[in-house]
């Protein structure tokens, strides 16, 4: 979301965020009752504006084309007798900021009430207190266990999504099918399918961008961390500086450095490509045999929903075999948001399982509360098994004093442009020694 969408990227910037419920009174220096919340005007008219990156028609309209959010936002207006009026991003409109510097400057000045925001944002205003205390909330209850693990902040619950975001790579079965290969577990065996794709004339066996490479990255770092041992100890070793991010982080920077190396992808073309618009044309005409993206890319025509051949969505390589990665973004209230009380409601609804179950059958997605279930396509089987094993690491986590998902992202772009793993190593620790004398 660090850039200038197209209509599909907004929406599904809109499917990585969002999500709430009614919070603690505590939290606006009020009753503790979270029920008992003063409406913002009586007897007038009650708005709640969402800042997001979609693009909305007229709120009062009726019968309008929406999306999920959009579904589950009229059922709060219908149930609340309020309106959602949707201020949204657009590159034309703030020359070329991007989305999260323009929600941080609007968060920071209270323009809105509801904020859908990336992980790099929840952790900065989070921690500034800009956003709301959400622990206390009705449905808060009913969120998986990763949503409180990557959106907690000081103690606080400060965003929710109505979406976990998964990232995976999604692969043409049929061409490693063609060339006798099995889908790869572990990055030795990754690199070894490029080789024989390379050497049967797929010049470039992996199409990527300027955005997700990272996950490659996660993948490799952190699949113990999240998966054996006491995650929260290595956590509190990480933020006390006792043990180093870019410790963590070189086995994935020297493995993106080797499929630089073999030529395995483009660094020049990925370094200034945009998501799915670079390496999507190349994966559907079945010259690329691997890409990757997020869940609801799947799912969407305009992206990879539609293909001519056997898809399948699969995890990073790591130690401990396919590894699904999860961005867990969201939307949250600010702390001192005008119509802070009617925003809270808003978002009880938006959050309850009756809303989330709409949001998530119409996307097909995974929801984030453990009380939705939906069924997902074929091509997604062999990623979501993995998940519901509890096999994933994740990419954003705000308990980790050094923002992850964006940074990584930076740091992933410098070596695309020529910087030495070395280089990116140290541009870790300088964050990291950053973030411990602040």
């Amino acid at each position: 979301m660090k850039k200038s969408r197209s209509r599909e990227s907004r929406r599904w910037a809109a499917a990585c965020l969002t999500g709430l419920t009614i919070f603690s009174l505590a939290a606006c220096g009020g009753e503790e009752n979270p029920t008992n919340l003063i409406a913002q005007d009586e007897g007038g008219e009650r708005v709640v504006n969402l800042f997001s990156p979609m693009e909305k028609t007229d709120p009062n309209a009726e019968n309008a084309a929406r999306n999920a959010l959009d579904l589950t936002v009229a059922m709060a207006e219908s149930s609340l007798g309020v309106t959602v009026a949707y201020n949204t991003y657009t590159a034309e409109n703030y020359q070329e900021k991007t989305y999260d510097q323009v929600s941080l400057d609007r968060a920071r000045s209270n323009m809105d009430d509801l904020y859908l925001l990336n992980p790099d944002t929840i952790l900065l205003l989070g921690a500034e207190g800009k956003l709301m205390d959400l622990s206390g909330l009705e449905n808060a209850k009913n969120l998986r266990e990763i949503i409180w693990t990557a959106n907690t902040v000081d103690g606080k619950l400060v965003a929710i999504p109505q979406e976990v975001v998964a990232y995976g790579l999604f692969v043409n079965k049929d061409l490693f099918d063609r060339y006798g290969l099995a889908l790869p577990e572990t990055p030795e065996e990754f690199l070894a399918c490029c080789r024989v794709f390379q050497e049967n004339g797929i010049e470039t066996p992996v199409g990527a961008n300027r955005w997700w490479l990272e996950a490659f990255v996660f993948a490799q770092a952190y699949a113990d961390l999240y998966n054996d041992g006491d995650t929260a100890a290595e956590i509190a070793a990480l933020n006390s500086g006792e043990a180093r991010y870019s410790d963590y982080m070189r086995p994935g920077f020297e493995f993106l450095q080797e499929l630089i190396d073999c030529g395995y992808l483009d660094p020049e073309k990925a370094l200034v490509s945009e998501a799915i618009e670079a390496e999507g044309p190349d994966f559907l005409a079945g010259k690329t045999p691997i890409v990757m993206a997020y869940w609801g890319a799947a799912n969407t025509e305009t992206a990879y929903g539609k293909t001519d051949f056997e898809m399948q969505v699969i995890g990073f390589p790591s130690s401990r075999g396919q590894m699904p990665v999860m961005s867990v973004t969201g939307l949250a209230v600010g702390a001192e948001a005008e119509h802070r009380e009617d925003a809270a409601r808003v978002l009880d609804i938006l959050v309850s399982d009756e809303a989330l179950r709409v949001y998530a059958e119409a996307n097909r997605v995974i929801s984030p509360s453990k009380n939705v279930e939906v069924e997902c396509i074929p091509a997604l089987k062999p990623l979501n098994n993995r998940i519901q094993e509890g096999v994933y690491v994740l990419g954003s986590n705000a308990g980790m004093n050094v923002e992850q998902w964006g940074n990584t992202c930076l740091i992933v772009r410098e070596l695309l442009a020529g910087a030495t793993v070395d280089d990116c190593m140290a541009a870790f620790d300088k964050l990291q020694d950053a973030a411990g004398n602040s």
